[in-house]
C-alpha cells in the first residue's frame, strides 16, 4: 500500500485557501440519483455541496454502467459538528490507548475524521457516497459507509487487501468514475472524495485550495 498522508500532516493546513464564495447547493433539488437519509439534520446542511463539486458529481454519475448509480451519503458539515465528530472519536482512542502522546492521538484520529480546522466536508468540498443497483440495493464495497480503521480491521483504506474480489471491483468503479472528473480520494475511507479543499490541493499540486470551512448560512 502506497504512503497514506494524513488529514493531520501540516502540510495540509500550510496549504492557502482562495475562497471565492461559490455557493453550497441543496443535492436533493439538482442532482440525478439518489440522496440517502442516514446522516439527515434538522437543517438539511448534510445534503449540500459548493457548485462545482454538484456539477463534477453529476457528471461523475453519467459515466457509470447501466444499472449502477451513485447514492449521496453526506456531503456539507457544520463546523461545530466535524469538531464534535473528532473530539469524540479522539476521546475513544485515548481510552484504549493511554499510552500515545498528543500528536500520535491526532494522527490516528484523523485516518477517520478531519481535524475541523481543515475539514474538506465543512468547506462543502467533500462528498460520502457509494453505489446501489437499479433497485436501489447498495453494491458490496467490502465495509459499510462511515466503518472506521478499528471495526473494519483496516479493510475501510481504499487500497485495503483484505476484502472481496467483487468489493475491489466496485471500489474500482467508483473510483474510475470519480478520478475521472477530478475528485481525489482520502485513501484511509473509500467513501471520502473531495475537489477544490487543502486535500484535494495537495494531491493535485494545486497552488491554494477554491474552498474553505464556511457556515452553511454564509452564502
Amino acid at each position: 500500500m502506497a504512503e497514506i498522508i494524513l488529514m493531520s500532516d501540516p502540510k495540509i493546513a500550510a496549504i492557502p485557501v482562495v475562497d471565492g464564495g461559490e455557493p453550497l447547493l441543496d443535492v436533493r433539488a439538482k442532482a440525478p440519483f439518489p440522496v440517502d437519509a442516514r446522516k439527515q439534520d434538522g437543517s438539511g446542511g448534510f445534503a449540500h455541496l459548493r457548485e462545482g463539486v454538484l456539477t463534477r458529481l453529476v457528471e461523475a454519475g453519467s459515466l457509470l454502467p447501466d444499472g449502477v448509480r451513485l447514492l449521496f451519503v453526506e456531503g456539507y458539515r457544520p463546523p461545530a459538528l466535524q469538531r464534535s465528530y473528532f473530539e469524540r472519536y479522539a476521546a475513544e482512542l485515548r481510552a484504549d490507548h493511554p499510552d500515545w502522546d498528543a500528536e500520535r492521538l491526532r494522527d490516528a484520529t484523523s485516518r477517520y475524521v478531519s481535524p475541523p480546522e481543515i475539514a474538506p466536508h465543512s468547506a462543502g468540498a467533500a462528498v460520502d457516497l457509494t453505489l446501489v443497483d437499479a433497485d436501489g440495493h447498495e453494491l458490496d464495497m467490502g465495509t459499510r459507509v462511515n466503518a472506521n480503521p478499528e471495526e473494519s480491521g483496516g479493510a475501510c483504506y481504499t487500497a485495503a487487501e483484505n476484502i472481496t474480489a467483487p468489493a475491489r471491483a466496485n471500489r474500482r468503479l467508483l473510483a474510475d468514475a470519480l478520478t475521472a472528473v477530478g475528485l481525489v480520494n482520502y485513501p484511509t475511507e473509500w467513501w471520502h472524495w473531495s475537489y477544490g479543499d487543502r486535500y484535494w490541493a495537495l494531491a493535485t499540486g494545486a497552488e491554494h485550495a477554491v474552498y474553505g470551512p464556511m457556515e452553511l448560512d454564509a452564502y
